[in-house]
């Protein structure tokens, strides 16, 4: 298997219900119609970066189910390689979801055949950078880092659903990416973005939602504004930023280049509903 870009990390079945407001405790909401579509954070990030051009696989899992089917069948028709997709005997992972009418999402995953992805899975063969996700075993993407470490192969690590990491893998990170909520997990609370570097990662870039995206390398912090656009549904918009920071950085651009690209590409994903379904090509983007 060669591929420019390895996407190592989880394939799921997304339920998306519409509801004017969460339930709290207890609390039965009623919602509109189910919407089925293919996702989870590896898939969504192989799949934006097959659309805007990236030589991309996915390393992941699925179920021997009608789900499983769903996925591989997206990922193939949008160009990704599925070559190292395992078919799993536990069922494909699923997230529940709920938007609300401003396009804020909540989302419960139930990890299922994501579970079962294994360090002896990995293959780094032909790989120029691989990008991490955290809805599979930690264990996993720490061997994966450190066996992309010592191969010389570019790391991005998508610190999403927030974890704790070893300092050992935090140190061998070319570039962490993670949100407001993630920032603020690995730094107490603080807010003070040059900080991530103290963790050990070459460089770190924070998303900001409607704002933006701040990049952190060692020469400072640079501010990349997004567009104005009306969100209808952010699912999957995190994981269309991480496949085109990845797609642009395997191009050869300068990391803050490489997120103004990845904020246009989240932006117009926010106008869409869904998050496979939503993702532009490299056309849309000029």
């Amino acid at each position: 298997m060669t591929s420019q870009v390895l996407v190592i990390g989880s394939a799921n079945a997304d339920l998306v219900v519409p509801v004017d407001r969460r339930p709290g405790g207890g609390e039965t909401v009623l919602g509109g119609d189910t919407v089925l579509s293919p996702g989870g954070k590896g898939a969504n990030t192989a799949v934006a970066a097959a659309r805007l051009g990236a030589d991309v696989a996915l390393l992941g899992a699925v179920g021997d189910d009608p789900y499983g089917e769903l996925l591989k069948r997206s990922l193939g028709e949008s160009g990704v390689n599925t070559t190292l997709l395992r078919t799993s005997e536990r069922p494909t992972g699923i997230a529940y979801i709920t938007v609300t009418p401003d396009g804020e999402n909540s989302i419960l995953v139930s990890p299922g055949a994501n579970s079962g992805l294994r360090a002896e899975d990995i293959d780094l063969d032909g790989v120029e950078i691989v990008v991490l996700s955290l809805e599979i075993p930690l264990e996993t993407v720490e061997h994966a880092v450190a066996k992309a470490a010592e191969a010389g192969v570019r790391t991005l690590l998508n610190l999403s659903p927030a974890a704790e990491l070893s300092a050992k893998t935090l140190e061998s990170l070319d570039v962490l990416l993670v949100n407001e909520h993630e920032a603020a997990f690995l730094l107490d609370g603080e807010a003070d973005f040059p900080k991530l570097l103290d963790l050990g990662p070459k460089a770190a870039v924070v998303t900001l939602g409607a704002k933006g995206a701040a990049v952190v390398t060692a020469d400072g912090v640079t501010e990349v504004s997004s567009p104005k656009v009306e969100a209808v549904d952010t699912t999957g918009a995190g994981d269309a930023f991480a496949g085109a920071l990845a797609t642009s950085l395997a191009k050869g651009d300068e990391l803050a280049d490489a997120a103004r690209t990845a904020v246009k590409v989240a932006a117009i994903t926010v106008t869409r509903q869904g998050a496979q379904p939503s993702y532009p090509t490299a056309s849309e983007l000029e």
